[in-house]
């Protein structure tokens, strides 16, 4: 075990206080704080406060300060090379630094190969794993304003490209050691600006100083305000994509997660609870992990740090990042430090400050490396045995492949595949059409994955639908089922089922197909129906221009140069003769749109249907172009509002006002006629701002809510919506006081899927073919439906539950409540969301029901609508 010194000054009356580590002055913080003494270090390495110009925990690291360090240590050491892998949405890189020794760099592509070879049965056996080296990925602060990780980094890639001696060429020679310095550059830099601005030249600890309290939406989260420690399977954002490539492409055994949590807490580091690991993890990744921690616990003794294991947090959802490694034959470890979230702090173990916070998250970096080294061939013994058990696992499932697709929406199927691509899935068009389980799917419209593959655990991970748990409280959501996601019909072929003739062209790179002008050039009208995921982006690009549309609120059989097509409800119509945009600037623009947003639009040569509603009429409801305004700020959900914000920005390309919401009562609201309210804490609303609300939904605005501010609306009137009665939950009076936080939890939804029944007639529910579709829930909101049943487009079912945990209390409160509820007020209409339509930019099912709200909540009848 290495050797650690601590440098402690002499504080006046310190036998007084308890303290969690010596206060160190900070004119004093210099590496011989953090480094190990019995080391030796290559003066022609730069020390960080060469480059970044102060000492490491004196000042929070900027990103392109940490960045700049990491390129000189890879100009400087031929131990180390840095390759970027990503850029964030402001355009700032991501990257990752490889470190091992000179004749391993030189040999890089044959080690690779032989991890990879771990995960292939074939070739395993003949592997020699005594010589292969260990593979160590250290991540660094995935939450922007935990960022002792992060600034920890500097001194992990200093001491593995400095330090000298036998002992650290032996672990070099036995080592690779990727360390990713910055999950979260975005965050980090929003949070590092904001305590460097408010550090005082006399150190403020006080826990009220405005140093320790961000503003909103703070630097926990990335550019869009999503928490990308959620996103390593759901692969949204560039951070998470770029982030999984290099995880695939190096397989590294062993991969740690560095976070913070609050100022009074102590330490944590895995195993976490381990009823609550996910059952698909072998005991033996639980077994390692615990053999890793004696390494921590020993290294934390040394130096007299209070940590804990085993409790608060677990290891279920693959989402995580220190999850995420469990079900691909790797260790993931969390750690958890008690934040400075400064640079000095008060607590109830003394003061916390910044330096100490960073030299804990390094000494389980050296921990980490440290036992995975003396644990290198158990960790490679024990992913050859994970891939070899899946092999036999996969043989003999009963299911030997899964279908999935959707016919009428290509753009869902392709995210879908793009979703899995990143996970090494091995999947293929379906090669003809196919009926099974009583469910349709389509030659080129759906994909075979095949359980016989590498990767069939994180298939059945993916795919699985679970109600059944032995434990009732989750740190995240306990259910992800893909498919209920992406509300798509799948279907789990067995043995007389599936035939490798299903097979067609394997998918390797996804990519959005084109979609096509059917016809080409209309002189009378254009169609497009609005199946297709990116239909909404296609209809503003033509709102936008000024081109009147209009959507089609019965169905229609229309005339096309090819003859008779059907039309559905929600389909949208540009009528030529109408129009005071040229013709040539709509052709050229519907070509553009079909080509990128992947939309077949078909010439339409008459105004006389052939059956169904004619061109002209007047169940052609007109659309107005939605002019969205949000609003933000303190008390309301940013992850909720970065939602919907991605949401239009990314994928729709729909300009978005965010306005703080103490100022709604300034704002001239005639500018928008679409407002949402998302889940926050909206009491603070003096009467006036709710008066000129209203006012303005009566003018016609359609208010769009979501989750408690529905419940906030039925407080102020805007809405008449009934909460549903039940008999008072009274927990067993049994249970002892010890289980009073189990028993308080397991009454909590922190994520579950439910059935649902969409009313798919009604301009919530256009784009829709089939009425069941899976509603993601987190709360514990239930409302019933409306009197008038045309007012609940959405329900959930009498049978709610799909997947995930929920206490029988609940599931009997929640059956047959309202998911959303059209309310009227005035000539306005009020749209409330009760569920979470765009959670986590991956529940792509119900994506299109918010782009309905936006785009057709104006037409719905005021006959439809609860008061």
């Amino acid at each position: 075990m290495l050797k650690l010194v601590v440098q402690m000054k002499k504080v006046l009356l310190a036998s007084i206080f308890l303290f969690i580590n010596p206060f160190l002055a900070f004119s004093q913080i210099n590496l011989s704080y953090y480094l190990p003494d019995d080391e030796t270090y290559n003066p022609n390495i730069p020390v960080p406060a060469e480059v970044i110009g102060h000492e490491v925990g004196e000042w929070h690291i900027t990103h392109d300060k940490l960045v700049f360090y990491m390129n000189a240590l890879a100009e400087a050491s031929d131990r180390v090379t840095i390759a970027e892998y990503a850029r964030t949405y402001e355009n700032r890189p991501l990257v990752l630094l490889a470190i091992t020794s000179p004749e391993n760099h030189a040999n890089i592509d044959r080690i690779m190969e032989n991890h990879h070879a771990l995960t292939d049965p074939d070739r395993s056996g003949n592997l020699d794993l005594s010589i292969m080296p260990v593979i160590v990925n250290l991540g660094y602060s995935v939450h922007g304003n935990e960022p002792s990780g992060s600034n920890a980094s500097m001194l992990s890639a200093y001491y593995y490209a400095a330090a000298q001696g036998d002992k650290i060429d032996e672990l070099l020679e036995n080592a690779i050691i990727l360390i990713d310095p910055s999950l979260n550059p975005d965050g980090l830099n929003r949070f590092a600006t904001w305590v460097n601005m408010h550090k005082s030249a006399t150190m403020v600890t006080d826990p009220a100083s405005r140093e320790f309290n961000e503003v909103w939406p703070n630097g926990r989260t990335n550019h869009y305000w999503f928490d990308l420690n959620r996103d390593w399977m759901p692969v949204v954002h560039p951070e998470s994509r770029g982030r999984i490539h290099k995880f695939h492409k190096w397989r590294p055994n062993v991969l740690t997660d560095h976070h913070e949590m609050g100022t009074n807490a102590t330490y944590f580091f895995q195993p976490g609870i381990p009823e609550r690991t996910h059952p698909l993890t072998p005991q033996l990744n639980q077994d390692l992990t615990a053999a890793i921690a004696e390494y921590h616990a020993d290294i934390l003794d040394e130096v007299q740090v209070l940590y804990y294991t085993k409790e608060v947090f677990d290891d279920f959802y693959y989402g995580k990042g220190s999850t995420y490694p469990d079900v691909f034959g790797s260790v993931g470890i969390l750690f958890e430090q008690a934040s400075s979230r400064g640079h000095a702090q008060e607590s109830v173990h003394g003061i916390v400050e910044f330096p100490y916070t960073i030299r804990n998250q390094f000494y389980t970096s050296l921990s980490t490396v440290n036992g995975s080294l003396s644990l290198r061939t158990e960790l490679h013994e024990y992913r050859r045995s994970f891939y070899r058990d899946i092999r036999d696992e996969s043989e003999n499932a009963q299911i030997k492949a899964i279908v999935v697709g959707d016919a009428y929406d290509m753009g869902r199927n392709f995210h879908l595949a793009d979703l899995l691509s990143h996970h090494n899935v091995e999947m293929y068009e379906l090669a003809r059409d196919l009926q099974v389980g009583g469910k349709e799917f389509k030659e080129g419209r759906a994909m075979v994955i095949p359980a016989a593959q590498a990767e069939y655990k994180f298939i059945e991970a993916m795919f699985e639908r679970r109600t059944e748990f032995p434990d009732s409280l989750f740190y995240d959501i306990s259910t992800w089922t893909l498919p209920f996601a992406f509300n798509m019909p799948f279907a789990e072929l067995n043995q007389g089922q599936f035939n490798q003739n299903l097979l067609g062209r394997m998918i390797v790179e996804p990519e959005l197909p084109a979609g096509s002008l059917i016809g080409g050039r209309s002189n009378y009208a254009y169609m497009f129906e609005w199946d297709e995921y990116y239909a909404p982006r296609t209809l503003y690009r033509l709102q936008k221009m000024g081109v009147r549309t209009k959507v089609a609120s019965r169905p229609l059989t229309a005339i096309t140069t090819e003859g008779a097509k059907e039309f559905s409800y929600g389909s949208i119509l540009v009528a030529l003769g109408i129009q005071n945009v040229s013709e040539d600037e709509i052709y050229h623009t519907l070509v553009r749109a079909a080509e990128e947003d992947g939309v077949n639009i078909y010439n339409i040569t008459r105004g006389l249907s052939a059956a169904g509603i004619d061109l002209g009429s007047p169940s052609m409801n007109n659309l107005e172009k939605p002019r969205v305004a949000i609003l933000a700020g303190p008390g309301i959900s940013n992850l909720e509002v970065g939602e919907i914000w991605h949401q239009l920005d990314q994928r729709y390309r729909i300009p978005l006002t965010m306005i703080d919401k103490h100022r709604i009562g300034n704002v001239d609201l005639s500018r928008y006629n679409r407002i949402i309210i998302t889940q926050g804490s909206y009491n603070d609303l003096n009467d006036d701002s709710v008066k000129r609300l209203k006012q303005w939904v009566r003018g016609g605005g359609v208010l769009i809510l979501q989750k408690n501010a529905v419940n906030w609306a039925r407080s102020r009137d805007i809405i008449n919506l009934d909460r549903k009665e039940g008999e008072e939950f009274k927990h067993d009076r049994n249970i002892p006081y010890v289980d009073l936080q189990a028993a308080r939890g397991a009454q909590v939804i922190g994520g579950s899927i439910f059935n649902g029944r969409l009313d798919i007639t009604h301009p919530i529910g256009y784009g829709y073919r089939r009425s069941d579709i899976h509603v993601f829930r987190n709360s514990t909101l239930f409302f019933d439906a409306s009197d008038n049943h045309f007012a609940t487009p959405l329900a959930l079912t009498n049978d709610p539950l799909a997947s995930g945990y929920i206490s029988d209390y609940n599931l009997e409160m929640a059956a047959g409540t309202a998911s959303v509820v059209i309310s009227s007020l005035g000539s306005g209409r009020v749209i409330s969301f009760v569920d979470n339509p765009n959670f986590r930019a991956f529940w792509y099912g119900k994506n299109k029901m918010f782009a309905n709200a936006l785009f057709f909540g104006h037409t719905i009848h005021s006959a439809s609508v609860g008061e």
